[in-house]
């Protein structure tokens, strides 16, 4: 059966789309109080947290909740170049332009004659080209945004230095290096006691830095996302946590009067509740 949201004549109605949205924000802008205030400093962290609502929807795989979340990000990005047309800048004809040039550039396997016959070639000719654009200064990693999550930019280093060249040869090596800094860690740390001064918790900390570092690494040799990996985890325990929460409260127990051991009975429930198939 033929996807409908992919054929040639499914074109007309998403300009149609893009072009209502337009309109709508240009209407917005100049007749509503909040939207005629905004300014690309005011909109910033209403973006960021936009687009972590959008990795929330992709992790719980909720496709409609996706789809209204893109809406709220597709507005913010025409707003911020609607902003930038207003000071005379650009508007988004020009950012949209700009980025296909920049994607036929940087994809010379498909629009050039270079070969690229995987993923990991695509990616080495991809920083590779990005090195000799104008203006990108810093080396390999100059393109890595100084404000990302600390997990997520050790992910976009390593996958840089990759890109460079840089890298181990076998997940053998890094799950090696993983134990090194492991132990290096727990050396500093007194393997299990708290370090004795000021200078040893420095260093603890710097090795336990250096064994996420590893992690992540490792992580990225077998094919694990580590930021998605974490949330799961915090989902996880979230889900179980509030569980033991609501059956103490059934029992009549407020959670603070409970024991570590009582604590890890409704635990163990909360677990087994959720490896049953529903």
């Amino acid at each position: 059966m033929e996807n409908t949201f992919l054929t040639p004549a499914r074109r007309a109605a998403q300009l149609e789309a893009f072009g209502r949205l337009l309109d709508v924000l240009n209407r917005l802008r100049q007749e509503c109080p909040w939207d005629k205030k905004q300014t690309l400093e005011s909109l910033r962290h209403l973006t960021i947290e936009e687009t972590y609502e959008i990795s929330d929807a992709i992790l719980r795989h909720d496709l409609p909740d996706l789809k209204k979340e893109l809406g709220d990000v597709m507005l913010h990005l025409l707003f911020y170049a609607r902003i930038a047309a207003e000071q005379g800048a650009f508007d988004i004809a020009d950012a949209l332009n700009a980025q296909c040039d920049k994607l036929i550039y940087r994809h010379p396997h498909i629009y050039g004659t270079a070969q690229a016959d995987d993923e990991d070639a695509v990616k080495r000719n991809w920083e590779q080209l990005k090195l000799k654009e104008k203006g990108n200064t810093g080396g390999v990693l100059g393109g890595v945004p100084t404000s990302l999550p600390a997990l997520v930019k050790a992910m976009r280093i390593q996958e840089k230095a990759r890109g460079a060249g840089f890298d181990w040869e076998d997940p053998a090596q890094v799950w090696a290096k993983v134990q090194e800094e492991l132990a290096e860690f727990g050396a500093e740390y007194g393997h299990g006691q708290p370090p004795a001064d000021e200078a040893q918790a420095a260093r603890a900390a710097g090795e336990f830095g250096d064994l996420l570092f590893s992690l992540v690494n490792f992580a990225r040799f077998a094919g694990i996302n580590p930021e998605e990996a974490l949330e799961r985890t915090n989902r996880k325990f979230i889900s179980r946590f509030q569980y033991l929460e609501a059956a103490a409260a059934r029992a009549g127990q407020p959670l603070a009067s409970l024991t570590l051991a009582q604590m890890d009975v409704y635990w163990e429930e909360a677990k087994r509740q959720a490896a049953l198939p529903y």
